[in-house]
């Protein structure tokens, strides 16, 4: 299979394949493992006959003052190189102009109040910008079905209840965190981390590893606690943004007497680098 590239929205309608079912995986770029596992979840799903569209996009609306945009890293021949070796069929890597013609644009989608919690409170306007770029990515691709990693579950939840409340016509695929071996959630800001700093990163998946064990909230919510706070005394100390314990279908905390099943979430910041990860428990309550 040889990979198309396209840069412009006139290109990828030009490869629109009528009768065959189209994914579209988005990124921002700096492919690694965790996106090859949504391209195969995409291919997986249209099958060996469907297109699988690939996004490399760095989208300005989604990076807030201070954040890291100029920054992050663009790698775009091995992006290439993974997503054909994942089974993609076309990538589409626009510039800014093709994106927003007329520079920033005037109308944008908005995540109202469940992207003003979580990240949304530490990125504000980072889930508005999200949304606005998935929003015409979708119509550009006129993909039949997306893929979005579970690692991002506000940016998942998000998308979901846009698609739902505004009646996109494509199916939201969900998929699986994958992890380095040593348990660090699969990133493209993981390069930034030292040696130093990626040993202290190791907290965010053993809190989550942790809480696991406890069959209670209250419980999951203080082991979890406990391995952050012995993080935030290493050198270098963990930050920590918010950990969260929180109901799958609103993303609100759920009680300390909460039966079944709950989202753990977690975020801080190694030095520069903020990182987030998350965890389904499944509680029976308290004893």
């Amino acid at each position: 299979m040889t990979l198309t590239v396209t840069r412009t929205a006139a290109e990828l309608r030009a490869h629109e394949a009528p009768g065959r079912r189209r994914a579209v995986v988005m990124t921002l770029g700096a492919l690694h493992e965790g996106h090859a596992a949504n391209i195969r979840a995409a291919r997986e799903r249209v099958g060996p006959a469907g297109q699988v569209v690939v996004t490399v996009y760095v989208n300005p609306l989604q990076f807030g003052a201070g954040e890291d945009f100029d920054r992050y890293p663009r790698t775009l021949d091995a992006d290439l190189a993974l997503a054909e070796a994942a089974g993609a069929d076309l990538l589409f890597a626009p510039t800014d102009a093709e994106m927003y013609p007329t520079g920033r644009p005037l109308v944008t989608l908005a995540a109202g109040p469940l992207g003003e919690r979580l990240e949304g409170a530490s990125r504000p306007g980072h889930f508005d910008g999200m949304l606005t770029v998935v929003a015409k990515l979708l119509h550009l691709t006129r993909a039949d079905l997306a893929t979005f990693g579970e690692k991002d579950a506000q940016q998942l939840a998000l998308v979901r209840r846009m698609v739902r409340d505004l009646d996109f016509p494509v199916e939201i695929v969900p998929v699986p965190t994958v992890r380095e071996p040593d348990g660090l959630a699969r990133s493209s800001r993981n390069r930034y981390l030292s040696a130093a700093e990626r040993r202290t990163a190791l907290a965010l998946s053993g809190a989550l590893a942790a809480a696991a064990a406890r069959p209670d909230a209250a419980g999951a919510r203080a082991a979890a606690d406990a391995v952050l706070a012995e993080a935030a005394g290493q050198d270098p100390p963990l930050e920590l943004d918010y950990l969260a314990l929180l109901d799958p279908a609103d993303l609100l905390e759920v009680a300390d007497d909460h039966v079944g099943d709950a989202l753990l979430a977690v975020a801080a910041r190694v030095g520069a680098t903020r990182l987030i990860d998350n965890r389904t428990l499944t509680l029976r309550g308290p004893a």
